[in-house]
């Protein structure tokens, strides 16, 4: 079975020579002095192996009758596990249920035929470590509030879950239907790009699951695509007074994930172990560093916006913000010149060769050695689902 992983191979990400501009471009930022502190590694990867599903440690004690026979009981899991119409419903044994306060759900069509030439419904729903796993597949004509309300308390009897806080979701289409289910059972939905752990697991259901269905349909586009709306006007609250292209060695962004629990810094990280990104250590992630005299409150508002990435718009000269699901901003703009061009496009040269991962800083002054604010942000290409 395939594992899901964001991309195995090595990046090495180009360094930035050039970013450095004396009018709208600030200098670099000293990289920070992060405290260290190493987490525990999860090896999460290996949750993403649906077969690893039915492995269990057998006692030699049991004797060699019982060992054959769960033996055959494995291979028997394994075999329902490799069919690609088999709905899953996995909680990690290890996981103490009463932590996982927040979901990932998509609830959506497939590229997939039933028997009446409809196509196929499938909820989805994980945590962000993927101790969690559950899908069921659902005909056309029952697709409501009700049905979804009803599946989300399925999951909880099933496994032994509490309801969620939270349910996040990546569908704009989706939002009425997800909200009134969630609402009706007292979850806080929340719609989000930032669902990182699904979109990696619907890439690879894509692959190992849809793909070998009886009823797929090569070539189907998505029933729901995801906006990409027009930028608007940035609001007031959320403007900085300075910005900079910035870059950390990899150690110094994985040392301030790590530290980030034991600062009081507003901002979010990603689980990197999980997102498989293997990265050399001293290798230069871009981000975007923005500074301004009142840099808590601008971060505290940044904090609920679910940011997910800021984007370079070479061809207007100016910086965009993605939030939430579909709310893209004017986030700066410089004025553009050869140079500024070129520095624009090293800046999003560096981050695909990262994979997607750029950051973004919320500092009190662009010398400053201490972060007020750090999102740790992932460019992902558009769900094939």
């Amino acid at each position: 079975m395939a594992t899901l992983s964001f991309n195995a191979a090595r990046f090495r990400a180009p360094p930035l020579q050039s970013l450095r501009h004396n009018l709208n471009f600030a200098s670099y930022v000293k990289p920070t002095s992060f405290l260290s502190k190493n987490l525990p590694r999860k090896h999460l990867l290996q949750k993403f192996r649906l077969d690893s599903i039915s492995e269990s440690s057998v006692s030699t004690q049991n004797g060699p009758e019982i060992e054959e026979e769960e033996d055959r009981e494995e291979q028997a899991q394994g075999e329902d596990y490799d069919d690609p119409t088999f709905e899953l419903s996995y909680l990690d044994p290890e996981t103490d249920p009463e932590s996982i306060t927040e979901w990932e759900l998509d609830f959506c069509s497939r590229p997939i035929l039933d028997i009446r030439g409809k196509k196929v419904w499938e909820l989805v729903v994980c945590d962000d470590s993927l101790s969690l796993q559950y899908t069921k597949y659902f005909p056309n004509n029952v697709i409501n509030s009700v049905t979804l309300k009803d599946a989300i308390e399925s999951v909880s009897e099933e496994l032994g879950l509490p309801l969620p806080e939270k349910v996040r979701f990546f569908r704009s289409q989706m939002q009425t239907i997800i909200t009134k289910a969630c609402k009706e059972l007292g979850i806080k939905p929340i719609p989000s790009k930032r669902c990182l752990s699904l979109l990696l697991w619907l890439e690879e259901r894509y692959e190992s699951v849809y793909t070998r269905h009886p009823g797929f349909q090569k070539g189907s586009k998505p029933l729901l695509a995801l906006d990409n709306p027009f930028p608007m006007e940035l609001p007031e609250n959320l403007f900085g007074e300075k910005w900079a292209f910035v870059q950390l060695p990899y150690s110094a962004v994985r040392e301030e994930i790590s530290s980030m629990k034991t600062r009081y810094v507003f901002g979010a990280s990603l689980d990197l172990d999980l997102l498989g990104i293997e990265i050399d250590d001293k290798t230069l992630i871009p981000g975007l560093a923005v500074a301004s005299s009142r840099a808590k409150p601008l971060a505290a508002w940044m904090n609920g916006l679910e940011v997910c990435a800021v984007e370079a718009d070479t061809s207007k000269a100016s910086l965009i913000l993605s939030v939430g699901i579909s709310t893209r901003y004017t986030y700066a703009t410089y004025k553009k010149t050869p140079v500024t061009t070129s520095e624009a496009e090293a800046w999003e040269s560096a981050k695909k060769s990262c994979g997607g991962l750029h950051f973004l800083a919320i500092q009190e002054d662009l010398d400053s050695d201490d972060c007020v604010g750090f999102w740790l942000l992932l460019d992902l290409p558009p769900s094939p689902v």
